[in-house]
């Protein structure tokens, strides 16, 4: 109901996140932070003029007069123009301000009273921040922006293909006679078995095994995965390890955190945050030390790293091979891949490829749907992750 509490701070809300987007868009740093303090300014100062809503958008926006200039050309696009000012009286919030795009500014001739009437106010937004920021590679995202989309990741489900465990179930369907079901249900009747229960092996996904490259050239996308598996593996069992000059295991440091927790403690955990890139001798250490051990026996294991070797490519490829061995599949993320005219042709990648059952980009939340299918087993449905080498069956 125009003018009602709930409905005039939702309109607020859509027009400062609106509002700091463009005036982000335009180079300020204007974060989360800066728009919420904004937001709460302006609802308790309650500004009567265009003026004053300008002065308290410098004051909580701003952080130097270098940034005025920016500040007062966005300003004067969405507010100045559209806003009648002899006709902006009263709480904004109490008139209800909402950043939907105006039909056109009211004439005299209308016989309504205008300032019984929500404000309208032109900004040209095609989305919310989040969606918009879903289409972005995650090597342009900040912090704060790559906190937004936490929100997001949590509507995406990450699961792995089922194996069968050693436990079983009673099933009509089964393959295998239940016989203690069989004795137990004999009881009832005598000692004479009048059905034979069947049972067959349950089902659970399959472990979750993610080596993630940390070093300069991947910092970004090691720090968008690792949010991405803490808010959509709720139902599967992840191992993560991050590797640039060594290995580091971080599953502990992941457990019962809050993705920006998560990714703090992932930092400190890691001393090589940032560093150079090993492959071949991450990938040696994980197989002798974890791999051997059942860790990545018949598990999906999920390789985030552009492929650059500082040292000798030769290792990579025989590491993979005895990796290959042990996990039921290998995806690998890479996001130079994007490019249609990448080729692994050289360096790690290159000795790398022939061993995965699927390369994906996955280099922005919206590029993500190819690796939930590769993770799954299914086909990745991009037309730019068609180029996907799968191990032949033999192995």
């Amino acid at each position: 109901m125009p003018g009602s509490p709930t409905s005039s701070r939702t309109d607020l809300a859509t027009l400062v996140a609106a509002f700091g987007t463009a005036l982000h868009d335009a180079g300020l740093p204007v974060g989360p932070d800066r728009v919420a303090r904004f937001a709460l300014a302006v609802e308790l100062l309650a500004p009567r003029t265009v003026d004053e809503l300008h002065r308290c958008a410098r004051a909580t926006l701003t952080c130097s007069p270098e940034q005025f200039p920016i500040l007062d050309r966005i300003f004067d696009a969405v507010f100045r123009g559209f806003v009648d000012e002899a006709d902006f009286r009263g709480d904004l919030n109490a008139q209800g301000m909402t950043a939907t795009r105006s039909g056109g500014t009211p004439t005299a001739s209308d016989s309504t009273d205008r300032s019984q009437m929500p404000r309208e106010v032109e900004v040209a937004i095609a989305g919310s921040g989040a969606e918009r920021l879903a289409a972005r590679d995650f090597a342009t995202l900040s912090a704060d922006e790559l906190a937004l989309l936490a929100d997001l990741m949590r509507q995406l489900r990450i699961a792995t293909p089922p194996r069968r465990s050693r436990r079983y179930r009673t099933a009509p369907e089964g393959t295998a006679v239940d016989l203690r079901a069989a004795l137990r249900r004999a009881r009832r009747t005598g000692g004479e078995p009048l059905r034979l229960p069947r049972r067959r092996r349950k089902e659970k996904p399959r472990r979750l095994v993610v080596l993630c490259d940390i070093s300069g050239s991947m910092e970004p996308y090691a720090r968008a995965m690792i949010q991405l598996l803490y808010c959509a593996s709720s139902a599967t069992r992840a191992e993560v390890f991050t590797f640039a000059t060594r290995l580091t295991r971080l599953t502990r440091a992941l457990a019962r955190a809050r993705p920006a927790v998560a990714l703090e403690r992932a930092g400190r955990a890691a001393p090589d945050w940032s560093g150079g890139t090993r492959i071949g001798a991450a990938l040696k250490r994980f197989n002798d030390e974890y791999g051997r051990r059942g860790l990545a026996r018949g598990a999906v294991v999920l390789i985030v790293s552009d492929g650059w070797e500082t040292g000798d490519p030769a290792p990579v490829g025989a590491e993979m091979a005895r990796l290959s061995r042990l996990a039921n599949r290998i995806v690998w993320v890479n996001p130079r891949t994007q490019s249609p005219r990448y080729r692994p042709l050289v360096g790690g990648m290159a000795a790398a490829w022939p061993y995965c059952d699927a390369v994906v980009s996955a280099h922005s939340l919206a590029a993500v749907g190819p690796l939930l299918d590769a993770l799954t087993g299914g086909t990745p449905h991009h037309a730019a992750d068609q180029r996907v080498h799968r191990r032949p069956p033999d192995r």
